[in-house]
């Protein structure tokens, strides 16, 4: 089984040296899938493109974020935390360069996907660096430096819109690419200098690394981009691509069992079902919190005629929720109560939306994204949490992948939601469609939440150990 390869020189504590430059890769990632929110009618208006079209621009890099964060999180197992980082930053930089050149909403389409992939590296990388760390001092990690980790992801991505709105406005939508090249930069000097040298990947005398599951890689990867190919647009005469991923994620997993060192581990997966419950509650959580952070954002520009910058600014309650939410939820303990709050909060947003048109009060809006807020902000850190007492040390990094990967599907989904209820325009008809698709997914969430016994059971161990 592989196992990490970054170590440290000393067992040192976790202090600004370490974490800063986790946080400052591990954000680069959801500042991406957020800033793009507020720039989908510009680009649209610019190439004269229909939110059909543009809705790829944000499944692009959620799809190659879904393949990638395992892949990545592989190698980071494989090879070590600082040569992914390091890599991720230098892609970063080339993808933000890319997109400052409007050629098309397909190539900035690809742009976003090789955004996606450079991106990768932060979470996985992360989470393995802490825990060798931990490892070293002979404790686990300090719910503090989780908690700054998750929340320093969600603030940036809850800051995004507002982010994106006013660079869109001083600089037009080029400037949220352009915003990757100090920020990716920035990641490389802190890894460069502060991130622990990685070990060797072959010591002398040891024998090579076993080959990774190239095969394995391609029919996840395969199963996945026709599965988003359905759900772009779903109906009766797409349905042989419903069936097509079916399939290939039916011989994934048949030859996935029969590796000996599988890209996935499927047989860990099964019989850790916590695991698998945390996966669970992270997409269905990620479906209705990015639903709204795009679906919203576009009902307030083409249903209200706010501008890209009013309708960031109106986002920014649920920013500031989020941001409280995250920072006084850093306990070990008190996970489930958290987490059915959730799925409370979410229920009761999707139901206020219901209620939302042109003759909304302001407050009325800004309202409905502060309950909303309150769900992004407690999700993640509760569910990191569990990932981390759940995970086994050795493959740390492809399970943090996988709960990115989970957190992404969720996004496809929701964006593919989103184009379904607005069809060609977003409406307020629209948005009480998406409300009512948000209230099943809610609901759902909640009685997974509630029935899930293993949180109750974990309620007693603590992250730090």
């Amino acid at each position: 089984m592989p196992t990490t390869r970054t170590t440290a020189k000393a067992p040192a504590r976790f202090g600004v040296k370490l974490v800063t430059p986790l946080v400052a890769s591990a954000v680069l990632n959801p500042i991406n899938s957020t800033l793009i929110a507020v720039a989908l009618v510009p680009i649209g208006q610019a190439f004269g493109a229909g939110p059909g079209r543009t809705a790829w621009l944000i499944s692009a890099l959620y799809l190659a974020t879904a393949i990638g964060q395992p892949v990545v999180g592989l190698l980071v197992d494989r090879y070590g935390a600082r040569r992914v980082l390091l890599s991720g930053a230098v892609v970063v930089i080339l993808a933000g360069i890319g997109g400052m050149i409007p050629i098309s909403v397909e190539w900035l389409t690809g742009v976003r996907a090789v955004l996606g992939i450079g991106t990768c590296a932060g979470f996985p990388a992360a989470m393995a660096v802490l825990r060798t760390r931990a490892d070293a001092l002979g404790q686990g990690v300090p719910a503090r430096v989780l908690s700054v980790l998750s929340l320093s992801s969600q603030t940036i991505m809850v800051l995004g819109p507002t982010l994106g709105g006013v660079l869109i406005g001083a600089f037009g939508w080029p400037a949220i690419f352009a915003v990757n090249l100090p920020l990716a930069a920035i990641s490389l000097l802190l890894a460069l200098f502060w991130v622990p040298k990685d070990a060797p990947v072959r010591a002398p005398g040891q024998p090579r690394p076993e080959r990774l599951d190239l095969i394995g890689i391609a029919l996840f990867s395969a199963a996945l981009l026709v599965l988003l190919c359905y759900l772009m647009a779903p109906g009766t005469g797409d349905l042989w691509l419903l069936a097509a991923a079916l399939v290939l994620g039916a011989v994934f997993c048949r030859v996935e069992l029969h590796v000996r060192n599988p890209f996935i581990d499927l047989r860990m997966l099964a019989a850790n079902r916590a695991i698998l419950r945390t996966y669970l509650r992270q997409s269905l959580s990620f479906m209705a919190i990015y639903a709204i952070m795009f679906g919203y954002v576009q009902w307030l520009e083409e249903g209200r005629g706010f501008s890209e910058s009013v309708a960031g600014m109106l986002l920014l309650p649920m920013s500031a929720v989020a941001v409280v939410a995250a920072a006084l939820s850093g306990r070990p303990t008190g996970v489930r109560a958290r987490l059915l709050v959730v799925a409370i909060a979410l229920v009761a947003g999707s139901v206020a939306m219901l209620f939302v048109d042109g003759s909304t009060w302001l407050a009325g809006l800004l309202g409905v994204v502060a309950v909303f807020g309150l769900a992004q902000g407690l999700t993640s850190v509760a569910n990191q949490t569990t990932l981390y007492r759940e995970a086994p040390a050795a493959t740390i990094g492809t399970a943090s992948g996988l709960f990115r990967t989970a957190q992404y599907l969720g996004a496809i989904v929701a964006s593919t939601v989103i184009a379904q209820c607005y069809g060609g325009h977003a409406d307020s008809a629209g948005l009480h469609r998406l409300a009512v698709v948000l209230l099943v997914i809610s609901g759902l969430l909640l009685v997974v939440t509630v029935a899930d016994r293993g949180l109750r059971r974990a309620e007693s161990r603590s992250v730090v150990g």
